[in-house]
């Protein structure tokens, strides 16, 4: 009986022991990647912020290449019909590297009828994947610009609201731009970063007096959702889309995040609005 009592105990010891450990784990590590953006000032306030963010969130060995140009000179074909410019050479220049593993572009494009809205693109994404042949593509679909205007715009089109409005803008590069380019570029992952979206949740949230800071729609940086009638970002929208990016170019949850963007408003909560609302098939 001794014995009998003895093998039992022992068989206790060893269940126990086999137990799974319900501490929680921590969440994987995610390692930086090497980008190359290039854009314009409706772009660049994010690209610039991303390496704080992701700073922020541990991630290591992130590093960005930033080419800027300002309005449509920013766009992708105006960078590869200037050949001669200094941004130009730039771009090339870092994709002849050979280790660039993300290369984000606008997509700003010529709004004149007959024009190509891939060109630009096109030419971009062609000489990148001939030196990096497993390069990741995204396309940030930027605010509209002008906001005072979004309403009475989105009238003019037969859209009931701006939000309507924007979505279908953003339908409309999805078909009209990126479509084109997954099928020109079958092997190469092509996603978008919705980042107009951040503009117009948070000019809803201010009409609606649901932001929790003192910010007014067009003044000073720090203090207000735009800077001026163009619509160039305040803060509190550069913050939130950077969160945006964060998300759709690391995978960083966001609901976890505890980076500070400086104000009160959850800013994550706005940005994580606007990732799970972006189509799946346009994701990383």
């Amino acid at each position: 009986m001794y014995k009998l009592k003895l093998a039992f105990f022992a068989l206790v010891v060893l269940l126990m022991s086999c137990k799974t450990d319900d501490t929680p784990s921590s969440p994987p590590k995610i390692e930086g990647r090497k980008i190359l953006m290039m854009g314009n000032s409706f772009f660049r306030p994010y690209a610039d912020n991303l390496t704080d963010v992701v700073l922020d969130a541990g991630i290591e060995n992130h590093n960005s290449t930033i080419v800027f140009r300002g309005g449509d000179n920013g766009r992708p074909q105006n960078f590869w019909n200037d050949s001669a410019s200094a941004e130009h050479l730039t771009i090339k220049s870092v994709l002849n590297q050979g280790d660039i593993e993300i290369f984000g572009m606008t997509a700003g494009y010529d709004t004149a009828a007959g024009v190509d809205l891939t060109y630009g693109h096109r030419a971009w994404i062609d000489y990148a994947v001939e030196r990096n042949p497993g390069i990741t593509v995204f396309i940030a679909i930027p605010q509209v610009d002008f906001p005072a205007n979004w309403e009475q715009l989105a009238a003019d089109f037969g859209y009931t609201t701006f939000q309507d409005f924007y979505g279908a803008f953003v339908n409309m590069v999805h078909d009209s731009i990126v479509e084109p380019l997954r099928l020109e570029f079958p092997n190469t992952k092509i996603f978008s970063i919705p980042t107009g979206w951040a503009s117009v949740e948070l000019t809803q949230m201010k009409l609606d007096d649901e932001l929790l800071d003192d910010i007014g729609l067009m003044g000073a940086k720090p203090t207000s959702l735009f800077t001026d009638q163009k619509g160039h970002q305040g803060q509190i929208i550069i913050e939130t889309g950077s969160l945006v990016w964060l998300n759709s170019i690391y995978g960083v949850d966001l609901s976890t995040n505890i980076y500070n963007t400086g104000f009160n408003t959850d800013l994550h909560a706005v940005a994580q609005r606007v990732v799970v609302n972006h189509d799946p098939n346009y994701r990383q």
